[in-house]
């Protein structure tokens, strides 16, 4: 993995103008944030060795380098999936290119089902913790001891002074947040209500098909995380409980402005 790594992080280093500092990556009907970052150069995936195409609707398949609120940035518009038959290695590549080319913080979002009966469609969480049922883990097989540790510490994923960070600044918006526990499962399937039920019996209050294992990785890498999860269905409605890609879609882009706005003033403050 590390040849790959550097193959990958060559090719785009050579249209990057600086290193960046923070690494982004979109999810679901999230990716209109690439549209706040100027001075920017777009790498189609299917242009960067090693990494996989992007096959999910709501996902544009760019790597984005440029500057966001005056930082250097790299954005990933369209994340990979296991669930679309990639290795979890694969899967979490571009999280280890990122770390190679310069990057100390990672912010992620996605689309996500709420299962927290305070929530609403539209609304934003805070991730402060997950909880990880995908069958396969990213760290699985003989650890390189220059990527990270054999065994690293998951004791805190996401980075609390990001968290109150994120805060502040949406109380002075006046954005109203959650926070909460995100499950990673595989997908593609949405939930049936058992197990909406049972994810929220062990401690969840939204569900996903992604991000944990990219968090993982970022851990190992040394990087600090925040993330952040769009409501787009709700999994505890006892009635009318068929969700579609659409529905996510359109909730997503709903939210979007509020998210845009937070990971904006982040970025600048760190």
């Amino acid at each position: 993995m590390p040849t790959q790594i550097n193959e990958a992080t060559a090719f785009i280093q050579q249209y990057a103008k600086e290193a960046p500092q923070v690494g982004i990556i979109l999810g679901s009907g999230l990716g209109n944030l690439a549209g706040e970052i100027t001075d920017k150069t777009e790498i189609s995936y299917n242009d960067i060795p090693h990494f996989p195409p992007a096959t999910v609707e709501g996902h544009s398949g760019k790597l984005i380098l440029g500057r966001l609120n005056g930082r250097p940035v790299v954005a990933m518009a369209g994340r990979f999936h296991y669930y679309e038959g990639l290795s979890m290695q694969q899967v979490t590549f571009p999280v280890r290119v990122m770390k190679a080319l310069g990057i100390h913080t990672l912010l992620i979002s996605n689309a996500a089902g709420g299962m927290n009966k305070a929530f609403r469609v539209g609304d934003l969480m805070i991730i402060t913790d997950h909880i990880n049922l995908q069958p396969e883990h990213p760290l699985r097989g003989r650890n390189d001891d220059t990527l990270g540790p054999r065994f690293p510490d998951m004791s805190e994923p996401y980075a609390k002074n990001l968290v109150a960070k994120a805060q502040s600044i949406a109380a002075a918006k006046g954005i109203s947040l959650h926070t909460g526990v995100y499950v990673g499962v595989q997908g593609p399937t949405f939930e049936t209500r058992a197990e909406y039920k049972f994810m929220h019996i062990i401690g969840g209050d939204a569900v996903g098909m992604s991000t944990v294992p990219e968090v993982i990785v970022a851990i190992h890498s040394g990087l600090k995380v925040f993330a952040m999860s769009v409501i787009t269905d709700l999994g505890i409605r006892e009635e009318d409980n068929v969700i579609t890609h659409e529905e996510v879609l359109a909730a997503a882009k709903a939210a979007e402005p509020h998210l845009t706005y937070i990971f904006r003033e982040l970025v600048q403050q760190l």
